[in-house]
């Protein structure tokens, strides 16, 4: 608040009346405290950014004394990086020579352009089932909700929908599987495609002896 501060004056000199002087000084610290308050306020009302991850995987740990069989996969492609490469093959592996007598796995390769050879285009195809899905779902939110979502805002049904198709058994998986040569740059390109094609179930796992002969034999 502020204070006047009389002084001086007031003493008649020759018949005449001197004014008498005054001095202002503001007291701020009831501004402080209202800065602090503001701050306090905007602090405990403010939206903070929230990291973007995604989460992956893990396939549980394997004791090295036990032997190891390769487990059934259907609907499911394995992606394997090398350097500046993307090779993949589709559902189970099967090594030259196998018990089960089914034609040994071939690797074929992919790149990340927007053609017909590059990864989003594949995963389109091969994930249509959760895509199309989604997309009507999509189609069936109001303005209001596609607002909120853009803002941030979680519907719990939405994604709770949207994980039920993931978990389908027509949604593809993927194992991503990489090389002491592969790049972090791949990775991280393949795992932003895979997000991008709704992919639900991402397990980077071990890559086997016989698919690093694949590759070696592939470059």
């Amino acid at each position: 608040m502020a204070e006047i501060a009389e002084g001086g004056g007031g003493n008649e000199k020759g018949g005449k009346k001197r004014a008498k002087k005054s001095s202002t000084r503001v007291d701020m610290t009831p501004m402080v405290d209202l800065a602090f308050l503001l701050l306090t306020f905007f602090v405990m009302t403010s939206t903070f950014n929230k990291p973007k991850v995604m989460s992956l995987v893990y396939p549980a740990k394997i004791e090295d004394d036990k032997p190891v069989d390769q487990p059934k996969i259907n609907n499911a492609v394995t992606f394997l990086l090398t350097e500046d490469k993307i090779y993949y093959y589709e559902d189970q592996y099967y090594s030259v020579g196998n018990k089960e007598g089914k034609p040994a796995t071939v690797l074929q390769e992919l790149n990340f352009g927007p053609n017909a050879g590059g990864v989003r285009q594949y995963l389109a195809k091969r994930n249509a089932y959760v895509i199309k899905n989604v997309e009507q779902l999509d189609s069936k939110l109001t303005r209001e909700q596609k607002k909120l979502m853009a803002e941030g805002e979680k519907d719990t049904i939405y994604e709770r929908k949207v994980i039920e198709f993931k978990k389908h058994k027509d949604a593809l998986k993927v194992l991503v599987k990489t090389d002491d040569k592969a790049t972090c740059k791949n990775f991280i390109d393949l795992i932003d495609e895979l997000k991008i094609a709704q992919i639900g179930v991402i397990a980077p796992v071990d890559l086997l002896a016989s698919e690093l002969e694949l590759i070696k034999a592939k470059k």
